[in-house]
């Protein structure tokens, strides 16, 4: 049986660890490989050489840095469908989504090659008489990331490249559900140059966390899951003196004008709701329909009856498993409780199974109409393949909807209105919109900018945000003496 190894200054190690977890293909409950729960001591020798490596590392000038970001997402592109076969196994995801997985971490490393341009600072020259003032953009130290199990490539590549690229060394305890996704983007790093000592890997649950986000060594601390969770480690965190950004739950609405392009907006509705088995936190979890767009639901429901779950290698397969049992069980007693709460559905796959793969976590789409506030497949996050949808009479309504809900994730809407979309933008009180775009991640030049209960802390991930939330500004106001006129002391705080 594999054993996935720890990743500490610059070594593959075998943990001494006693407590072990099972790595499990989702898809058949074949046990891949045990990852363990690191030590406390490994855990500190990790963030020891992390610390090590950091007062040689952030002397290292900028390009040089960039250039190994350079090499790296020339790897990842090389080695991109590998890494996807990977995630597969481990996940359960279908073969073009995974890919997709591994090219949305690719883009944020090219952004990380950009930073000799995202680090600069700003110069006035004569703020007073001979006076001039410049900043600096300098890392903060140490490092952490605590990452999910839903985007084992994209997730870590949002937070080590950016983090390192500005001069800090990191430390990665990744998912202990798909840890080997991970390491082989370690392994890539290695080979695109990364000294000694700049990436650690540690892996484990709560005791290992906790210790990250206790040690006085660590100064930041990136991460995504769930709420409950997330609020934890930014209490905990932030309580050790640690800035944390954490990008947790979301609830994210759909809405639909009648002036749509009916085709565009029933595919995109499809594919955002149930695509990898509605387990993405930017995913389309409730529809609304303003006005006569509800007539849509029937084709609404003849696009869900053409979805079927399969295996990651199946061309006709829409998505994969559920990633464990629990989850399974979780969202089956969510689609109960709607049932009971009054919701129709119009499309249940709480009894889907895969032929020759009925041990699979396997979820088929459901739809429910006539949903409620009230109900709790409104108010939960149920992170599977279910679409509530909703009916309303004005887009004012909708807004009004969408701005009650205490997730501020994602939106988008779909419509053939400028007006409309102009007013949409600008009244939603959600974080990132699509206009006519269902999923609206940004590109990685901007930052990933979840609202409310979706997202603790000040900076956001990646783009401008992300390099500010990984340095320190500091501000140096100087002046050089060119004659020997002394003018007496300077008894106020005014420059001169």
């Amino acid at each position: 049986m594999h054993q996935v190894p720890l990743y500490i200054n610059g070594e593959f190690t075998q943990s001494s660890s006693e407590q072990w977890i099972d790595v499990v293909n989702p898809a058949n409950q074949e046990v891949l490989a045990k990852v363990p729960c690191a030590t406390e001591q490994e855990v500190k020798a990790a963030i020891d050489s992390a610390q090590e490596a950091f007062k040689t590392w952030r002397n290292v000038p900028v390009p040089e840095r960039a250039r190994i970001m350079m090499k790296y997402a020339a790897l990842l592109k090389e080695h991109q469908e590998e890494i996807a076969t990977i995630i597969c196994h481990e996940l359960g995801k279908t073969f073009e989504d995974a890919k997709g997985d591994v090219w949305r971490g690719i883009e944020v490393v090219e952004q990380a090659a950009n930073a000799p341009a995202m680090m600069m600072g700003e110069t006035v020259e004569n703020v007073a008489r001979n006076i001039d003032t410049y900043s600096y953009t300098q890392p903060l130290g140490v490092c952490a990331g605590i990452t999910p199990f839903n985007f084992p490539a994209m997730i870590p590549l949002w937070m080590f490249p950016m983090a390192i690229v500005c001069g800090n060394t990191f430390v990665l305890k990744p998912s202990e559900q798909d840890p080997l996704t991970p390491m082989r983007l370690v392994e890539l790093f290695e080979e695109a140059g990364a000294p000694k000592g700049v990436l650690q890997v540690v892996h484990g649950t709560k005791d290992q966390v906790d210790q990250i986000l206790e040690a006085p060594e660590i100064k930041a601390v990136s991460f995504v899951g769930s709420c409950n969770v997330g609020h934890y480690i930014y209490s905990k965190g932030t309580q050790h003196k640690k800035r944390v950004q954490a990008c947790v739950g979301a609830k994210n609405h759909m809405v639909i004008m009648p002036d749509a392009a009916k085709a565009q907006t029933v595919n995109n509705l499809v594919g955002a709701s149930v695509g990898a088995g509605g387990q993405r936190c930017m995913g389309i979890s409730v529809a609304v329909f303003v006005g006569s767009s509800k007539e849509w639901v029937e084709d609404i429901k003849k696009g869900f009856e053409g979805v079927r779950p399969g295996l990651w290698n199946d061309p006709e397969a829409a998505y994969g498993p559920q990633t464990t049992p629990q989850a399974k069980q979780r969202i089956l007693s969510l689609i109960q409780s709607g049932k009971d709460q009054g919701a129709t559905c119009l499309v249940d796959g709480s009894d889907y199974t895969v032929k020759g793969y009925e041990a699979g976590n396997w979820v088929g789409p459901t739809l429910f109409t006539d949903v409620t506030e009230e109900m709790e497949i409104y108010k939960e996050e149920i992170f599977g393949p279910v679409l509530c949808c909703v009916f309303v009479d004005t887009l004012d309504e909708a807004i009004a909807l969408i701005n009650r809900n205490p997730y501020g994730n994602g939106t988008s809407l779909f419509t053939a209105s400028g007006a409309a979309a102009r007013k949409f933008q600008q009244q939603i009180e959600v974080g990132q919109v699509g206009i006519n775009i269902p999923i609206p991640v940004p590109l990685p030049f901007f930052s990933f900018t979840g609202w409310k209960n979706s997202f603790y802390g000040d900076q956001h991930t990646y783009g401008k945000q992300g390099v500010r939330f990984y340095t320190e500004t500091k501000t140096v106001t100087s002046r050089w003496f060119d004659d020997e006129v002394v003018t007496g002391p300077n008894m106020s705080i005014n420059l001169r």
